[in-house]
Order: structure tokens, then sequence, then C-alpha cells
């Protein structure tokens, strides 16, 4: 029996036992989180330079894209280093870290996308006043909400968490640092402080689906109303991107979480934990840009832009626009 005071490290759940598992998984991982990283980044300065995209939609998508690349480094990393070691360590302080950045960057990412929500109501409900009720200065302070909400409430959470005594040992039921799997390592009269904070993750996550719940409906109920077929093919392009995005990371969040107990078991968490962890950020990207010719239009911009620069490009401008505008 132990207690926290005497832990200095923390045991990881492995992808596989075989080293030769363990490269091929390193090597798998390394595709995604490079892929990952390019989308990301690719968006953030392609919205960043073009003043074309300046608009909320885009103002919003460059901050889920900060958040994605911020959540997927938090965890990838240090799983892709064990894999590739051969090891399961990591140390208190940086499990600590680690559960710190991963509620900070999902729920903010939760909250983003719920703002993201209201964004595509105002823009086909209440188009008239779009610019009023979604102005630059609106815009930056709903995005700074989420940020802070997502601060304050891993610092609440990982406090609270890390306070606790642990005498349960120290190898974790997970790929990465995550609260549940600290839990149950924690004493059982100690687990009920935890309890406040559960409800409070509980009104949160409900009260933000509720949000994009109401805010569909009122989409879809103003979309039915257009009376051009391509009028209503032309608003619901416009939500597709961030419903599919939305369906992805609540879906594999919400299953991995109120899930029976009877069906658990390790192999399945890790596999839903990946599903919400590591396939968002790195899907994300290609959510946003497949539907959307303005950005593929400028994502093509951009490059030609790099590519010129090097002088490896010889393709004409207007060439990858009409390229990029019959896709």
């Amino acid at each position: 029996m132990s207690n926290s005071s005497s832990i200095t490290q923390f045991l990881l759940l492995t992808f596989a036992d075989r080293r030769e598992l363990q490269l091929l998984y390193f090597w798998l991982f390394l595709g995604i989180y490079l892929a990952a990283l390019l989308g990301n980044s690719l968006i953030i300065t392609t919205i960043a330079s073009d003043h074309h995209l300046h608009t909320p939609m885009y103002f919003f998508l460059l901050n889920l894209s900060l958040l994605d690349l911020g959540c997927i480094s938090t965890t990838l990393p240090k799983a892709m280093a064990n894999s590739l070691w051969d090891t399961r360590a990591i140390s208190y302080t940086g499990c600590a870290a680690q559960v710190f950045f991963f509620l900070f960057f999902i729920v903010g990412e939760y909250c983003l996308l719920t703002i993201m929500s209201y964004d595509r109501y105002v823009a086909i409900c209440r188009p008239l006043h779009y610019g009023t009720l979604l102005g630059s200065r609106a815009c930056v302070h709903m995005a700074a909400a989420a940020w802070a909400t997502g601060f304050l409430y891993a610092l609440l959470h990982t406090a609270n968490t890390f306070s606790l005594p642990l005498c349960q040992g120290n190898a974790l039921d997970q790929f990465f640092c995550e609260t549940p799997p600290i839990l149950k390592l924690s004493c059982s009269h100690s687990y009920l402080r935890e309890v406040w904070l559960l409800v409070v993750s509980a009104c949160l996550a409900f009260g933000c689906f509720v949000f994009i719940v109401v805010s569909y409906v009122q989409i879809f109920r103003a979309v039915l109303r257009i009376p051009s077929q391509q009028g209503r093919h032309k608003a619901f392009s416009t939500c597709l991107p961030h419903l599919a995005a939305v369906s992805l990371f609540v879906s594999t969040a919400m299953f991995a979480h109120l899930k029976p107990s009877s069906i658990s078991s390790p192999s399945l968490d890790l596999i839903l934990a990946i599903s919400y962890s590591v396939v968002p950020p790195a899907v994300n990207p290609l959510i946003y840009s497949l539907r959307n010719k303005e950005l593929k239009s400028s994502l093509w911009k951009h490059l030609w832009r790099q590519q010129e620069r090097m002088g490896t490009c010889h393709l004409p401008l207007d060439r990858m626009n009409e390229d990029s505008e019959g896709e």
C-alpha cells in the first residue's frame, strides 16, 4: 500500500507487448501526429494570412485548430516515446501536467464547438443581425471565454485529483494520464471529494450539448423553409463540417465515459480513448477543408506562395484557382 506522497511515477498502458508491434504503433501514430500538425498548421497560417477569411466562422476555426494542436500534442508524443523506448513510465509531475493540459484543451474545444453552433445559427436564422451579434469584439470575448473555461476547469480538476491520497498502486489503465484511471487508484473514502466536480462536469457537458441540439433544430427549421433547392444545399453545406466535427467528438467521448461496465475491457477502452483524443484533432482539418471551396482556394494560394518563394512552383495562380473552383 502506498500513498501519493511516495509515488514518483505512474505506469501507462502500452499499445502492445511485442516489440515489433510497439514499433509499428510508433510509426503509425507518428504519421497521424505529423498529419495533424500539418493540417492544423496549414489552416492556422492560411486563415491568419488571408484577409478574406477574417470572418467569425474562420476566426473560430483558427481557434479550434490551435486547440486541436494542443490536445494531440499533450497525449501522443509521450505515448510514441514510450513505444519507441519500450517503457511505460511517466513522472508524477509529467502526469499532472498531462491531465491539466488535456482537460484544458479538450474542454476548451467542446466550448468552442458550442460557440461555433451559435455562429451557424446566427448566420442562417438571423443573417441581418450577423454583423451586430458577431462583431470582432464579441467573437474575441466568446473565444476567450472558451479558453478561460477550459483553463479554470482543468485547474480545479487537476488540483483536486492530485490532492487525493493514492493507495492502489501506480499503474493506469490508459495510454495517457486521465482523471478516471487516476481516481481508481484513490482510497475509497477520498473519492467523494471528486463528486462535486463530476456534477459540475456533467452540467457543463449537458448544457453545451443541449445548446448545440437546440441551435441545430432552429437551423434545420430555417433551412427547410428556404424555397430553392440550391439555397438549401448551400445553407446545409456551411453546417455539415461543424456538425460532423461535433458528432465525432461528442459520440466517441460520451460512449467512452458512459458505456456499461459490463462491456468494458482494456483494449476497448484504449480504442475509445484514441477515438476521442487522437482522431478528432487529426480529422478536423480534413472535415473543414473538404467541402469548403473558399478555404481550399486559400490553401492552394498559400501553398503556391510558399512554393514560389522556394522557386519550385511553375503552375500559374489563375490555373490553381480554376482547379480549386472546379472541385
